[in-house]
């Protein structure tokens, strides 16, 4: 079963629990789809309702899709073991229908090659279970810190550009050599980190610190998110000379000017 939650007048948000898809938001917002075992979404939603969110379940990818079409939705938690449409599929057919729509899969599943998978099918953040509640509510609130603009607006950042690489801060687009670059919110959050200091040399776990927003935390999240960036803004991926590995250190950005 999964959870679609939905109060009022708002936007809405997703996210999963158990197998299955889910979406949830802070209180104010809605919130899409979740499946998966009775009790652990039964579970999952009503904690996050306590948090302050609001869920609606559903059983299928199909329905999450329909919901997320229909619906204004902040967040999607999205479990990748759905009946009939995968859930890879799904992150793909949601990020078509709004391309900055967050997602965070989660999944029983361990291996990097999976999280790939899911980072490339669209994922902003990959979750595996088994995860505490706690945990989710946190990075569902460090997702939805980075995408939702409350409050009065910011003062406009300029531009950045390196090379042929041109960010557009206000519009949160990456051009390479003039062509957009479909990155997911996580992605370009680390590309303009590492782009604003040329140079330094960031850990992964100061990467999931500054980032991330996560005092604890797997990692591998980021060296997956970084070899998938590496696949958008360099030439060849295979021989990296922006988002260059110090090994033992961590990863530093390398200006266009540099030496």
């Amino acid at each position: 079963m999964t959870d679609f939650l939905h109060t009022g007048p708002g936007k809405h948000c997703g996210g999963p629990v158990g197998e299955g898809l889910s979406l949830r938001c802070p209180s104010g917002r809605d919130t899409p789809p979740h499946r998966g075992h009775d009790d652990a979404a039964e579970a999952t939603s009503a904690y996050l309702g306590h948090a302050g969110f609001r869920v609606l379940a559903v059983q299928s990818g199909e329905q999450g899709l329909a919901a997320v079409a229909s619906e204004r939705v902040d967040l999607v938690l999205l479990d990748l073991m759905l009946p009939g449409m995968g859930g890879h599929e799904v992150a793909r057919r949601m990020r078509a229908l709004i391309p900055n729509l967050p997602i965070i899969m989660v999944t029983a599943r361990g291996q990097e090659h999976e999280r790939i998978a899911g980072l490339a099918a669209g994922a902003d953040d990959y979750v595996t279970k088994p995860y505490s509640l706690r945990e989710l509510d946190l990075r569902i609130r460090s997702v939805l810190r980075r995408t939702l603009r409350t409050g009065p607006p910011e003062p406009p950042e300029p531009d950045l550009r390196d090379g042929d690489l041109h960010i557009d801060i206000r519009a949160h687009t990456v051009r390479r050599a003039g062509e957009q670059l479909a990155l997911t919110a996580r992605e370009f959050d680390l590309l303009l980190f590492l782009v604003r200091q040329p140079g330094l040399v960031w850990s992964r776990e100061e990467l999931l610190r500054r980032v991330w927003g996560w005092e604890v935390g797997d990692a591998s999240t980021v060296t997956v998110h970084v070899r998938r960036l590496r696949e958008k803004v360099e030439a060849d991926p295979s021989r990296p000379v922006r988002l260059l590995t110090v090994f033992g250190q961590g990863y530093r950005w390398a200006a266009a000017d540099e030496g």
